[in-house]
């Protein structure tokens, strides 16, 4: 009991020191100081120890859930000893109410955001007002410490309506700009910057593959315009950054998830750099993150966010904030990365022959976040997650195809003109007994079937045509089917 006066007395004297903090945005800057980032992941810790207090106490689903993966305190409490949430055995296992603290809904001041899962049935997400407050001053404090500018027209081109990341960036970033929400219509974006001109300064938010189709489409000179480009929902080639810089002054991708929130890491001019020396050094990056493919690099605040890293190399989340309307104790979305801290890299850059005050002029020490994609099975394109079981469903429903398809894979990638493309590959039986539907008709059957079977690729389907699908056939155990190991499972995701 005395432990917990102590943390949560502690916590609240913490509380109000970053209260005033983060109202400034020089202020804020001190926290990325060198000689505070120990200090944050020790206060991070702690207000982690918080929320598990909190969530023991309070949340009926957390309570069940420790028990039901037979979890015993003992005598001193870590973090890394709590059993890892996911969304398959917490989310789905338990009511929304029940992951909320006291069982219910808080009473008002609730969002309720969504985004589909592999089932085709959405998955809800309850923020409290005062989480959607906290995301919305650390967003405005980004946005203030990166543009250092008020009279932007932002232009949030991101889907609406009940997705996460849309509806979050409106009403976190109305209040210091001149906000429009677009939502994802060339024609809109297009008729905007038609509208109000070249002479303002516009910050444009939305999906890589969008903005890519938006600036190879429009009949507007948008060298004309003064933009900045803040990207999301799925990670960013360096090839495209490159290809939409002839447009843009900066483009930026922020990390976060429906899942946990948005905006829990961004890249930085470090990170940026960083990523484009490892894409010429490969030998660096196996060095640095232990493989030479090079990951997705960001930077976050070790304060907000206690980020660990499984034995499999996928990334736990702890949010450290006890006012958020469920907790998210050690949450697994999938991905693969890691972290490291500013320190880290400095002696492993050094090491290597690298001075890191080269790769920026201005840096911040907080620690480094780095993501490869979801290891789970599902493929990303234009925001939406496409999904083994969205094809499964397509097949099976299909009176031919069920009896033509013995497999399939998928894969999301960039063809030569930098286009977004997904490609499903289809393998036959081994006895085809009459032949399939041209591939033209199999692209229609596909893209139909996944607008009705997955809600976000069906909203997404505003960006691109028909002939971004893309579809390849094989006959049985050839091409990217052959060698089969009959002992695992299909491996339905492939590489481009």
């Amino acid at each position: 009991m005395l432990d917990r006066l102590l943390i949560q007395t502690t916590l609240w004297l913490l509380w109000l020191v970053r209260q005033v903090i983060s109202r400034d945005r020089r202020a804020y800057m001190l926290l990325s100081a060198e000689a505070l980032q120990s200090v944050l992941v020790r206060i991070g810790r702690l207000r982690a120890h918080a929320v598990y207090l909190k969530a023991q106490d309070r949340c009926p689903a957390y309570r069940e859930f420790l028990q039901r993966e037979g979890y015993n305190n003992g005598r001193r409490w870590r973090l890394a000893g709590l059993p890892i949430m996911t969304k398959e055995n917490y989310v789905k296992r338990y009511s929304i109410e029940a992951r909320c603290y006291d069982g219910r809904l808080p009473a008002a001041g609730v969002v309720i955001d969504e985004s589909s899962g592999s089932s085709g049935v959405p998955n809800n997400w309850v923020r409290s007002v005062e989480e959607r407050a906290d995301v919305k001053r650390i967003l405005q404090l980004n946005y203030q410490l990166i543009y250092r500018d008020s009279g932007c027209i932002l232009l949030n081109c991101f889907a609406l309506g009940p997705w996460a990341t849309g509806m979050n960036v409106s009403m976190s970033l109305v209040d210091v700009g001149i906000l429009k929400s677009i939502g994802p219509d060339q024609k809109k974006l297009e008729n905007t910057l038609e509208l109000f001109g070249p002479d303002y300064r516009y910050l444009v938010f939305g999906y890589p593959p969008f903005i890519k189709s938006f600036v190879d489409s429009t009949r507007l000179d948008l060298k004309r315009y003064r933009m900045d480009l803040i990207v999301g929902g799925e990670g960013i080639s360096e090839p495209l950054r490159t290809y939409l810089l002839q447009f843009f002054q900066t483009v930026i991708s922020s990390y976060g998830a429906s899942d946990l929130e948005i905006n829990i890491a961004v890249e930085t001019e470090l990170t940026i750099n960083l990523r484009r020396l490892c894409l010429k050094d490969r030998a660096l990056a196996q060095k640095l993150f232990g493989r030479e493919a090079v990951p997705m690099i960001f930077q976050y605040n070790a304060l907000d966010y206690t980020i660990e890293t499984t034995d499999g190399g996928e990334l736990v989340f702890t949010i450290g904030r006890q006012t958020s309307a469920a907790p998210k104790l050690r949450y697994n979305l999938h991905d693969v990365g890691g972290t490291m801290t500013y320190k880290q890299l400095v002696v492993q850059l050094a090491a290597n022959g690298i001075e890191i005050a080269a790769l920026a002029k201005r840096q911040s020490h907080f620690p480094l976040l780095f993501v490869y994609g979801r290891s789970d099975l599902t493929v990303p394109f234009y925001g939406a997650k496409v999904y083994p079981t969205d094809i499964e469903e397509i097949i099976n429903a299909h009176p031919a195809l069920v009896k033509q398809v013995n497999s399939f894979q998928i894969a999301s990638y960039e063809d030569a003109q930098i286009n977004r493309r997904l490609k499903i590959r289809l393998e036959t039986v081994k006895d085809l007994s009459a032949g399939l539907p041209s591939v033209e008709e199999l692209r229609d059957i596909f893209f139909d079937g996944l607008c009705r079977y997955n809600q976000d690729f069906r909203e997404v389907t505003k960006m691109f045509d028909r002939s971004c699908v893309e579809i390849e056939v094989y006959e049985y155990e050839t091409g990217p089917f052959r060698e089969r190991d009959i002992r695992v499972k299909n491996r339905y995701i492939g590489s481009s």
